[in-house]
């Protein structure tokens, strides 16, 4: 398991940056993780965990767990928000039943994740909220659950795929037609949250299903990060040869070019090889 919430410049997140070796069972892979306060803030917001298993019985039977959450601009204690949820996700899923459908399970601790802020906020007598994207990896599957306006990438063949939807109330009204795609760019609620941790008692995540293959790379990140930079960029920085240490400082550095007035924070994740399986009735089989 690990957990972080680095700040600081650019330089002091190179030293914060830190590229964990693949293991060499199952799904192999390597992944890195940073966090910036970026050029403007004196504290950093966001907060970022991960759980990797540490046998080949976990690796089937639970996989990876990475997460990045953010806390919300405008609201008390951000970071209290952001680091409540990411270690309720995380210890949710450390006593996870073993084989729990991955869908089914996140839904589940983003629901804890959620009634741990609001009960921390109230104690607190204070409005707390974030948001979070969190990413299960499994045999050849990502599923991948969200709220608010942290997202995930999937960057394959130098392409990069955003497959979360942003919770915002511009991104809603594009959803229904009311916003036109060039509206949508130039809405003043572009960032306004619809959907985040700890602001109702009950909040619905979005979670989806990616099939992974060798090579892809997996990007999980704030606003910071994809507010200013481009997915074509995630794309040239996270080529198939690229240091992910290297690559994270980076995104950082090129975030704090282009704009740098909030938290930089990045997880992400190299698949060097998969598992191929395949379902019948709920349970996974071997494919040659």
């Amino acid at each position: 398991m690990n957990i972080g919430n680095q700040t600081g410049s650019t330089d002091a997140a190179a030293a914060a940056a830190r590229a964990k070796a693949p293991l060499s069972f199952g799904m192999e892979l390597e992944y890195t993780e940073i966090s910036d306060v970026g050029r403007v803030r004196t504290g950093n917001e966001d907060y970022l965990g991960s759980v990797q298993p540490d046998s080949p019985q976990r690796v089937r039977s639970h996989g990876w767990l990475f997460a990045v959450a953010d806390g919300v601009g405008g609201h008390d204690l951000g970071e209290v928000a952001s680091r409540s949820a990411i270690e309720s996700i995380l210890d949710g899923f450390r006593s996870s039943v073993a084989g729990e459908s991955h869908f089914a399970l996140l839904n589940r601790l983003i629901l804890a994740a959620n009634t741990r802020i609001i009960d921390a906020g109230h104690a607190a007598h204070a409005n707390m909220a974030t948001t979070v994207v969190a990413c299960v990896l499994r045999y050849d599957r990502a599923t991948i659950a969200h709220v608010g306006d942290s997202r995930c990438y999937v960057i394959r063949r130098g392409q990069a795929t955003q497959v979360t939807r942003d919770h915002t109330v511009a991104n809603e009204q594009f959803r229904v037609g009311i916003l036109s795609s060039s509206e949508l760019e130039r809405a003043e609620t572009r960032h306004v949250l619809s959907r985040s941790l700890g602001s109702e008692l009950i909040v619905k995540p979005d979670v989806t299903e990616q099939q992974l293959f060798a090579g892809d790379v997996l990007l999980l990140c704030s606003d910071g990060l994809h507010g200013s930079v481009t997915g074509a960029d995630m794309a040239a920085i996270l080529g198939p040869e690229a240091d992910l240490k290297a690559a994270a400082l980076r995104l950082v550095s090129l975030a704090n070019e282009r704009d740098g007035n909030d938290n930089i924070s990045a997880l992400i994740v190299r698949i060097k090889n998969v598992e191929r399986v395949g379902m019948y009735r709920g349970r996974p089989y071997r494919l040659p």
